[in-house]
């Protein structure tokens, strides 16, 4: 993509109204724009971003067995009514009529209208285990949306829904949603830690929130040091296979969020030298609640014992636009973003330090086209500007790789390539510029951990 044909409204002033690090970048780096309060639209660096969030997990979700579908944003309240949670939501639900004053909801979530999908097809044992999941847009009248897309009033949300038999199997259920959610935040770059959570409005009496740590996250957290460096559960993971020893593995270790901590119980388990005390932020969030939603709604099935009961179930979601925010809390400097090269807008940028000039022109196009056939996903900044301008937007919007190309490097038959999170500088010949970056890039798209 040339610069000068898309579209990248940056901003040189930070916005007032911006009260974290990752709203104010987001906001500076043409990423959003705010529409009304907790409103935004994503600007197509920031949805490429969100797509790129998307399409890992959406991977990961498959990987692990579960299915996609898509659920409508607005949804009976009848259907939450056979749940009694339509009364009991409270004034975060946004309830509506249509013109023939039926009544609706903006779902703020899909228990109710996936289990509904399910009792109308599923009847027999047989047919389980079953794992639906969708990404849609949600709908959450916060009181007081704040940190843009961290707790905005829209969100895009991915929710999975799994459907078993027993209690057993509903727990190994529960445990490829844990292995997936762990490869999944891995894949973005990030280190997110499973911790003991509360169910919530949700309900259900097993419950884990995954938590990045970061200065600026929303609460305390308390946890082992050696989660922060544990091993991920590797690609060609079984996961039709038995999961526990992994997730008891994870578990034996001490994790637990402020509403959930035992102090006591923490400084037991946990040696001084090993204890973590930091702030988090969320980033997804599982939860086995058994009948909760099957039994009011008569979501059964046949047993082998010939008998109908009602399902058990769990619930898994992940906020991509809250992950976005939360990777750039997590890896930012004063000049901008740093992106890991899996969710990256861009992974390199092409930087013509003298756009105008024939010959460098020309080598940049040739760079430019070499790039694109080694399947380099890569911006080029040919527009008619001051070199510090280019150097501060390839910053400012955190793109990995900047492979720098000017009159003096072409008469020295040199290009430089500069390491966005270290700022470390290479110059190299230009022959090799291209293939020097592609050995950079391509071990960093994680696909194969």
């Amino acid at each position: 993509m040339r610069l000068s044909r898309y579209f990248l409204p940056v901003l040189r002033d930070v916005p007032k109204e911006a009260e974290i690090v990752s709203h104010r970048l987001m906001l500076r780096a043409g990423m959003i724009r705010q529409q009304a309060s907790g409103l935004y639209s994503w600007l197509p660096l920031g949805y490429k971003v969100l797509m790129k969030v998307q399409k890992i997990i959406e991977e990961e979700q498959n990987r692990s067995g579960a299915i996609e579908l898509l659920m409508p944003t607005i949804q009976s309240a009848d259907l939450w009514r056979e749940s009694g949670r339509y009364e009991a939501y409270g004034k975060e639900m946004l309830r509506i009529e249509d013109r023939h004053e039926r009544e609706f909801l903006y779902g703020p979530t899909n228990e109710e209208m996936v289990t509904d999908i399910f009792r109308a097809y599923v009847k027999s044992y047989k047919d389980l285990p079953l794992n639906l999941y969708h990404i849609q847009w949600k709908f959450r009248d916060e009181v007081r949306p704040r940190f843009g897309t961290m707790r905005s009033r829209e969100f895009l949300m991915k929710d999975a829904y799994s459907f078993d038999i027993t209690k057993d199997d509903a727990v190994r259920a529960y445990h490829r949603m844990f292995v997936a959610y762990l490869r999944t935040y891995a894949r973005m770059g990030l280190t997110a830690i499973p911790m003991q959570a509360d169910t919530g409005p949700i309900g259900g009496d097993l419950s884990h929130e995954f938590i990045i740590l970061a200065d600026t996250g929303e609460s305390a957290v308390f946890c082992h040091r050696d989660l922060i460096e544990k091993p991920i559960p590797p690609k060609d993971t079984d996961f039709r296979g038995d999961l526990s020893p992994i997730v008891d593995d994870w578990t034996s270790l001490y994790a637990a969020t402020e509403e959930m901590v035992d102090k006591a119980a923490y400084e037991s388990a946990v040696p001084e030298d090993k204890r973590v005390s930091a702030r988090g932020i969320e980033v997804g969030h599982i939860f086995y609640f058994g009948t909760k939603y099957s039994a009011p709604m008569k979501a059964t099935v046949t047993g082998p014992d010939g008998k109908d009961s009602p399902v058990h179930m769990g619930s898994y979601g992940v906020g991509l636009t809250r992950v976005v925010p939360a990777i750039i809390e997590a890896s930012h400097d004063e000049n901008g973003i740093i992106w890991p090269v899996s969710v990256a807008p861009f992974e390199a940028v092409l930087i013509n330090l003298k756009a105008g000039d024939a010959d460098t022109d020309a080598a940049c196009e040739k760079v430019y086209a070499e790039l694109q056939a080694a399947g380099i996903d890569v911006l080029y900044d040919d527009r008619d500007q001051p070199a510090g301008s280019k150097f501060a937007t390839a910053d400012l919007v955190g793109i990995p790789y900047q492979i720098i190309l000017g009159p003096r490097g072409l008469k020295s038959g040199e290009v430089e390539i500069k390491h966005r999170k270290s700022g470390e500088r290479e110059t190299l010949p230009l022959s090799g510029g291209v293939d020097r970056l592609r050995s950079l890039v391509e071990p960093q798209r994680m696909d194969d951990i």
